[in-house]
């Protein structure tokens, strides 16, 4: 999407634009400001009559939520996920370096995998992603992302299943890509295997405050970026993985080719929707605005979400920023609703219907929950719950039912319709 648009010769912001930058607002109240915005932008007198305007259709509220615990006992939870193979089993990122499993609703007292020994843990460090690669089933490999003890650089590594499927194999590590970090904050952490069947990896822009490097807009550095390789497949000579030859600047001087996007600050948890494709991306901010970056499905790549020129969609240290070529975001919350945003899932499951379509996300600091739905270029934005939880991450098992983790409390909670 651009990053302005200039209805009706006012100068203005259009009314999809002004909703994108707005906080956010109950259902009903939503569609009332759409139609007034529309109406206010219609106003026409002159010429052989008034145009009609169509009012955009109504986006039904979703329902309000509730969290039912479902597993406790757990050490810093900062992930949940699925491996895709129809055994319904879940995984859970311990922040020390350990996946624990959850099999026919039980959590097992042995971890899956105990890499602790190799991974510095505390603040925004720790075992920080897991994906499993289509095919997992068969080839009984998996992807980890985690900061290393020696030096806190990010490291990308896979893992392999031994022949008991509860058991991972912790020797067998191959270390795919090593990023250093200069400061310990900004790690980024999240891996997902995307619709295309490449790894998607989600860099933080290096850490201390306001990107002092300025890494985010640096093209030649894979920090304050969304990476994309291809680890399925032959490795391009002299790596171990490959550059997928669609990613938008491999023919691009002064990139480094694995990057997919790039102006993020800490890209904390991003996630695909398992219908449409499309990619969310929260982005945690600096002092004032979280945001929530978009990307559709089909997209080429190469978008940069403005930090450190922007944080949301407001200019960052310098009030008379250029927003030329930036991608603004869909959503933002300012410091009064939070302080962190955790990224979280399109509902896809079939058990609650009004939820249907809805990103669901969070704030870390306040327990606030919202759910985000687009219906053509607008965007309706509506709090959901806010209770006392430090929301780490969401996750969603294999029929799309969406869990969230509390870092503090170490419980997985299920995101129920009461």
């Amino acid at each position: 999407m651009e990053a302005v648009s200039r209805p009706c010769g006012t100068g203005k912001s259009s009314p999809e634009t002004h909703l994108v930058r707005t906080r956010s607002i109950a259902g009903p109240y939503l569609a009332a400001a759409i139609l007034t915005l529309i109406a206010a932008c219609g106003g026409g007198g002159g010429g052989s009559g008034q145009a009609t305007v169509v009012p955009p259709p109504v986006i039904p509220a979703p329902p309000q939520i509730a969290l039912v615990p479902r597993y406790d006992n757990l050490a810093a939870p900062t992930g949940v996920t699925h491996a895709g193979d129809n055994t319904g089993k879940l995984y859970v990122l311990e922040q020390v370096g350990r996946i624990r499993l959850i099999d026919n609703g039980t959590l097992l007292a042995a971890p899956f995998l105990d890499i602790s020994a190799r991974v510095v843990s505390g603040g925004e460090q720790g075992l920080l992603g897991l994906a499993f690669p289509p095919g997992h089933a068969a080839s009984g490999r998996f992807y980890v992302n985690y900061t290393r003890i020696s030096d806190g650089s990010t490291v990308i590594a896979r893992y392999q299943r031994t022949p008991d499927p509860n058991v991972a194999d912790p020797n067998s590590e191959v270390v795919l890509l090593t990023i250093p970090q200069p400061f310990a904050n900004h790690n980024g952490g999240q891996l997902s295997f995307g619709p295309d069947g490449f790894l998607y990896i989600g860099m933080g822009d290096g850490g201390s405050g306001g990107d002092p490097q300025n890494n985010a807009q640096n093209p030649g550095s894979l920090l304050g970026k969304m990476l994309r390789i291809d680890v399925e497949s032959a490795p391009d000579p002299g790596l171990p993985y490959a550059i997928p030859q669609t990613n938008p600047f491999v023919q691009t001087a002064g990139f480094r080719g694995e990057i997919w996007a790039l102006g993020l600050r800490n890209p904390w948890r991003f996630s695909f929707d398992r219908q449409m494709g499309d990619l969310y991306i929260a982005d945690v901010g600096q002092g004032s605005f979280e945001e929530v970056d978009f990307q559709a499905a089909g997209s080429a790549g190469g978008q940069n979400y403005g930090w450190n020129i922007m944080e949301g969609a407001h200019c960052f240290g310098n009030p008379a920023c250029s927003q030329t070529g930036l991608v603004l975001p869909v959503a933002e919350y300012d410091h009064g609703q939070g302080c962190s945003i955790t990224g979280g899932f399109v509902y896809r499951g079939q058990v609650y219907p009004g939820l249907a379509g809805f990103y669901i996300y969070a704030d870390f600091c306040s327990g606030r929950f919202w759910g985000l739905k687009r219906d053509g270029t607008a965007w309706q934005n509506t709090l959901l719950l806010t209770e006392p939880h430090s929301i780490s991450s969401f996750g969603e098992d294999e029929a799309g039912n969406l869990y969230a983790a509390d870092l503090a409390a170490g419980v997985v909670y299920e995101i129920v319709v009461p």
